[in-house]
């Protein structure tokens, strides 16, 4: 039985209930006139009450027939009445129940549109586009039919959100959805999948021309600038793509790897990405390597290579930088570029970055008490640098190993400082308060301002090596080399050049007045053994005079 059902039989069935024990009662008090009347007759014709006397009184009273007659016209009225009002409420309840029904279906209608639909844009969202692109994949598997998933971001809407606040930031979504509704033709789906991106589902495009075409249209539909209020906002899109079979077979690989050509597609500021797995940085195969590097960690399994970086006043190594190294077993060496930048987007960088730390710092003081006064530099990710907890960790590091503050070199990219540069600061301040010295790494390929660099408790900035190999052969790079080399000396700060693989650019770097040199053209990283003998062979860990000496005996 059915809920309403249900409803209808426990409102119905108390009600003719209640109209019967009412309509036998009125019969039965109907009946107790009858039988006195009766009574009162029989008496009256014998003088006695006899059952005799009785029977006769009924068979030659008429009048009396009239009475016994009308308790049972009671109780067929009452019946009748029962029948009615029973009829009457089943009416007035199947009526109730399907309002009830009605109603119990539009919310069900609505919670399920909610379910699949975006409350702002009324666009599908995440659940039914993959839903759909899952159904998509089976027919077009059975049909060998093609699809394509474009993946839309907003770029910078952030900043819309923050200057003009979230409502007006919905307004702008609002007008973003009905634009690229409008691009999209049917059977094609367009839903809202993030909080500023968009996912599409193309069936069956007959070409990549055709889609790039139609990513094109896309950024046409979203030129025109967008109202709001007495203001007008250009939105720009960065757009991701993947294709089926191509690119995967099931929904959330073909999701998943839109997103991440849409995000190549920004770093890259090209509007559009077709994806590739050299962009898919979490395949699998990396995902367990992140976990082995975390074993590598927790086991002491990496080592610290040292590159010596040369003082171009005084010819002489005070300095290197620590570089950390992975041989894996089964893998053999892998390199930084590979496990570093993964490390850097997972809670594995601290640990990393408290590793090297901790065997930099212990190495530092090996090198000191044997009597090799050098200097050692230790690269510091952005997620380091905003953890409020860095500059206890390195006092306790240094503190254990008996290690000067001064001795120690924490190198910086300038994104890491743009990210949070309240935070950053704080943080830069407080290690720079200890008497840790401060260097910006890869100086030039960043978006920092000038006028907040220079308000940086900063020691040194670190020309990129891309501008330093290039300067030999190329002039534009060797004026920007020049151009950093003078901002820097004019701000107070020491200036260094990685990446130095030639006399040439050695040669250059010192006659434009560069404070120090690091590259290949010196020596490549080694690791503790090694640079102990090259120190002890390497003119250039003896300064200037000994280098003199050196080639005097040489010739």
């Amino acid at each position: 039985m059915s809920l309403f059902a249900e409803r209808t039989s426990h409102v119905s069935k108390p009600l003719i209930s209640t109209i019967n024990e009412a309509t036998l009662l009125g019969f039965l008090i109907g009946l107790v006139p009858v039988i006195i009347a009766t009574l009162i007759v029989g008496f009256l014709g014998s003088g006695t009450i006899t059952l005799d006397g009785l029977i006769e009184a009924q068979k030659t009273r008429y009048a009396l027939w009239v009475v016994d007659i009308l308790p049972f016209a009671f109780a067929l009225l009452g019946r009748y009445v029962s029948t009615m009002m029973a009829s009457q409420a089943g009416a007035i309840s199947s009526h109730q129940t399907d309002a009830l029904r009605a109603q119990t279906a539009a919310l069900e209608t609505r919670a399920l549109h909610h379910a699949t639909h975006d409350t702002l844009t009324d666009l599908p969202n995440r659940v039914l586009l993959a839903d759909r692109l899952q159904h998509a994949i089976s027919v077009a598997q059975r049909d060998s039919k093609r699809l394509a998933v474009l993946c839309l971001d907003l770029d910078r809407f952030k900043e819309i959100n923050d200057t003009l606040g979230h409502d007006n930031g919905n307004l702008i979504l609002k007008q973003v959805a009905s634009r690229l509704e409008a691009t999209i033709e049917s059977p094609n789906t367009i839903a809202r999948i993030g909080s500023d991106e968009f996912g599409i589902l193309l069936y069956d495009p007959p070409s990549p021309d055709v889609i790039t075409k139609f990513s094109r249209r896309l950024h046409k539909a979203l030129e025109l600038p967008f109202a709001l209020d007495r203001f007008n906002f250009e939105v720009e899109a960065s757009i991701g793509i993947t294709l089926f079979p191509d690119h995967g077979n099931d929904a959330d690989m073909l999701l998943q790897r839109a997103e991440l050509a849409m995000n190549a597609a920004k770093q890259a500021h090209d509007g559009f990405s077709l994806y590739s797995q050299e962009q898919d940085r979490f395949d699998p195969r990396r995902l367990a390597l992140m976990s082995e590097l975390r074993r590598a960690i927790e086991h002491d399994e990496l080592l610290l290579h040292y590159q010596p970086k040369v003082n171009l006043h005084t010819g002489q190594v005070n300095e290197v930088e620590a570089l950390v190294r992975w041989n894996q077993p089964g893998h053999g060496f892998i390199s930084p570029e590979d496990f570093i930048p993964m490390a850097e987007r997972t809670r594995l960088v601290k640990p990393l970055t408290h590793w090297v730390l901790k065997r930099a710092i212990r190495q530092c003081a090996v090198w000191r008490q044997s009597g090799l006064e050098i200097g050692i530099a230790v690269n510091i990710s952005a997620r380091d640098l905003h953890d409020p907890h860095l500059p206890d960790v390195i006092a306790g590091l240094l503190a254990s190993s008996e290690v000067n503050p001064e001795w120690l070199v924490l190198e910086i990219t300038e994104g890491s400082i743009m990210v949070d540069q309240r935070r950053a600061l704080e943080v830069l301040t407080r290690l720079t308060s200890m008497g840790l010295r401060i260097s910006i790494d890869d100086f030039g390929t960043g978006y920092s301002s000038l006028a907040y660099i220079s308000k940086l408790p900063i020691s040194e900035i670190k020309i990129d090596r891309s501008f330093v190999i290039g300067m030999v052969k190329n002039e534009n790079d060797a004026v920007i080399v020049h151009a950093i080399i003078q901002l820097g000396h004019n701000l107070g700060l020491k200036v260094a050049a990685e990446g130095v693989e030639s006399q040439e650019a050695w040669t250059l770097l010192e006659k434009q007045g560069c404070d120090s040199v690091q590259g290949y053209y010196l020596s490549k990283p080694m690791n503790s053994v090694q640079i102990i003998h090259w120190f002890n062979e390497s003119p250039w860990a003896l300064g200037k005079e000994a280098q003199r000496n050196v080639a005097g005996q040489a010739e």
